[in-house]
């Protein structure tokens, strides 16, 4: 059974399995559930787990960077508006 799984994850993901993955991962709140499901799941297929968890690292910093810009920003027109 593990050899079985094993065969499963290191099988090369097809184009339209990659398109599919990638649309349903720009879906905006489903897809963020679904790429901490690929990312985590045992079952999941090596590659697909590792673009994952790429993606949730972008994920991340794309998140700190925007709230960074949003506190930045966002400050400096209040304390403009105080003026």
């Amino acid at each position: 059974m593990e050899d079985l799984t094993e065969q499963q994850n290191a099988t090369i993901m097809s184009y339209k399995e990659w398109a599919l993955t990638i649309f349903l991962a720009s879906i905006p709140i489903v897809g963020f559930i679904l790429v901490l499901i690929w990312a985590f799941d045992s079952n999941t297929r090596i590659n697909k787990k590792n673009w994952a968890k790429g993606t949730l690292l972008l994920m991340v910093i794309y998140f700190i960077i925007i709230m960074l810009f949003l506190f930045m920003f966002g400050g400096l027109a209040i304390l403009a508006g105080m003026s």
